[in-house]
């Protein structure tokens, strides 16, 4: 494992902590204890993760965090105190992949840190082998079955979009959105699953890899930021539709 990962927290010991612990799993691992400071290493040192504290002198993580995603779609994990969902909602919609409250166990910081990783190098993997490869897009099964399943690539459709999961692009018709790892996965498996309505704790297993670490408002504040970016009025969605008290469908649509 030659992965870097860059914690941003300005506790001493709780970054010393930190640090030890992801070395002990294998990890890369470089520091920042501020905003200013931890845009700097990131631009450097070019990490695969970001461990992001939201309580930070002179920029606190949402800054960061938006900063970041102007350049980049690494996956990035809020570490934060705050457990109010606007406080958490903040977080998720300043770009951040996932987010772990304080304090926290350590198993369940790296099971969070594997799981972003692992949809992060499979996003990679696949848009650099290129659909014509063969391989597919592993996704975890569905609630009640076990292990990862490989669907071979094939090209969706939902409304005007075109979704390649061999490259891991989507377009409406010339140009390319741009989504990170996990929205995109997100619209994938609506997709994939096009015209069934999938629950929120679905939707966790099969993008987050979570059956027992997830939050619902993962799923929620991903949507919102997912129709941000396809939806012509995202306000009154018609491509990713909300069915209240059980979760998210998109329109089935026949796969090229």
């Amino acid at each position: 494992m030659d992965q870097l990962l860059l914690v941003v927290e300005d506790d001493p010991s709780l970054r010393e902590v930190i640090r030890l612990g992801l070395e002990g799993e294998g990890f890369r691992v470089s520091s920042a204890d501020n905003g200013p400071s931890a845009l700097l290493a990131f631009a450097a040192q070019k990490p695969d993760l970001v461990l992001l504290d939201v309580m930070l002198p002179e920029l606190d993580g949402f800054a960061v965090c938006r900063e970041i995603r102007k350049v980049s779609l690494v996956p990035i994990i809020m570490l934060t105190a705050r457990t109010s969902t606007a406080d958490v909602v903040q977080g998720l919609e300043s770009g951040a992949d996932d987010y772990v409250t304080k304090p926290f166990e350590f198993p369940e910081l790296i099971a969070r840190v594997r799981s972003v990783l692992r949809r992060a190098s499979t996003g990679t993997a696949t848009a650099q082998t290129g659909p014509t490869t063969g391989a597919g897009i592993p996704v975890e099964n569905p609630a009640g079955s076990t292990g990862p399943r490989s669907v071979p690539p094939r090209t969706l459709t939902i409304g005007p979009l075109t979704i390649n999961p061999g490259a891991y692009t989507v377009h409406r018709g010339a140009d390319e959105i741009p989504l990170t790892v996990t929205e995109f996965r997100l619209l994938y498996e609506l997709a994939r699953h096009a015209g069934q309505v999938l629950t929120r704790d679905q939707l966790l297993e099969l993008v987050w890899g979570y059956t027992y670490l997830g939050d619902s408002r993962l799923v929620d504040v991903h949507v919102q930021r997912l129709r941000a970016k396809i939806e012509d009025d995202p306000a009154h969605p018609s491509l990713v539709l909300t069915v209240r008290g059980v979760g998210y469908k998109a329109d089935r649509q026949e796969p090229r």
